[in-house]
C-alpha cells in the first residue's frame, strides 16, 4: 500500500519514534527519519524497500543538524504534511548532588529539541497554509514527580510550549497536536522500578497516536485511563500531593 501522505520524525530508532515509524510505514507514506543512530534507521528502511524513506543522523540538541535534515527532505520529497518531534530522553536527577549537566541535557533534548525540530518547517507550512507539527509531551508534565525534576519539568515545558504554538499557528491554517503518553513499553521505560499503570505496548500507542494526528486533534492523552490519572493529579491540593509522593519510588540517578 502506497500513500501520499509525508511525514517527518525525530527519535526515531527506538521506543515510540520507532512504533510511529512502523505505523506510518504501514500506512505507505513516504518518511524522514532523524535519530542520533543512523545505523539503526537505515536498517529500519531496509524493511520497506517499496517505501520512500530518508534517514539522518542528527542530534536534535544541534539545530544546523536538524535544519539541514529538513532542507533535504524537502528537497527530496516536499514540504512534509505531519512533522513529529519525538525525540526525548529520561534520567534520575537530584539537586544538590552533582546532577546539572544530566539535567541540563534532558532540558535540551525534550524541549529546545521540540522547538528546534519545528524551525525549519514552521514558516514553510504557515504560507503554505496546511500541515501538522505534532509534540510528543508526557503526563509527567502534569505535576512535578520527584526524582525526575528535570523530565517533568522539560514535559511540562513541553506541554506549555505546544499550547503557544498551536494558538500562534491556528491562524495559518497549520494544526498543532500535543501527544501525552502515559506509560508506553520502551527502552525508556524498561528499567523504572515502580508500578506503571496502564501499560500500553508501543506499537498500540502508535495506532492511536496517528488516528489522533490524522483527525487534527489539539490534545490527547494514551492511554486513556492516564488522562483520568492526570486531572486527579492537577487538581490534588499541595499538601496531599506533597504527602502522596514524599516517599514515592524514584527513578535512579544517571551517575557518570
Amino acid at each position: 500500500m502506497t500513500s501520499s501522505l509525508k511525514v517527518f520524525i525525530t527519535g526515531a530508532s527506538s521506543g515510540i519514534g520507532l512504533a510511529l515509524a512502523a505505523e506510518y510505514a504501514r500506512q505507505g507514506a513516504t518518511l524522514g527519519l532523524v535519530a542520533r543512530r543512523f545505523d539503526a534507521l537505515t536498517e529500519f528502511a531496509r524493511r520497506f524497500p517499496h517505501l520512500s524513506i530518508s534517514v539522518y543522523a542528527a542530534d536534535v540538541r544541534d539545530d544546523a543538524a536538524l535544519a539541514d535534515a529538513a532542507t533535504r527532505f524537502i528537497g527530496e520529497h516536499g514540504l512534509p504534511d505531519i512533522v513529529i518531534a519525538n525525540a526525548g530522553i529520561s534520567k534520575g536527577v537530584a539537586t544538590g548532588h552533582g546532577d546539572l549537566a544530566a539535567f541540563r541535557e534532558v532540558m535540551d533534548v525534550n524541549c529546545f529539541g521540540m522547538a528546534a525540530t519545528f524551525e525549519p518547517f514552521a514558516k514553510a507550512m504557515s504560507e503554505a497554509r496546511r500541515g501538522t507539527l505534532v509534540g510528543i509531551a508526557s503526563v509527567a508534565g502534569v505535576r512535578g514527580l520527584p526524582g525526575s525534576g528535570a523530565y517533568s519539568a522539560s514535559k511540562a515545558a513541553a506541554l506549555t510550549y505546544l499550547e503557544s504554538l498551536r494558538v500562534e499557528m491556528r491562524p495559518f491554517g497549520v494544526a498543532v497536536v500535543t501527544i501525552a503518553p502515559g506509560y508506553i513499553r520502551t527502552p525508556m521505560t524498561a528499567h523504572n522500578p515502580y508500578p506503571m499503570p496502564f501499560l500500553m505496548d508501543a506499537s498500540r500507542f502508535a495506532r492511536k497516536a496517528a488516528g489522533a494526528i490524522a483527525r487534527k486533534r489539539r490534545f490527547a492523552v494514551f492511554p486513556w485511563p492516564m488522562r483520568i490519572v492526570g486531572m486527579l493529579l492537577r487538581c490534588l491540593p499541595r499538601w496531599m500531593y506533597d504527602w502522596v509522593f514524599e516517599k514515592a519510588p524514584r527513578k535512579p540517578r544517571a551517575v557518570g
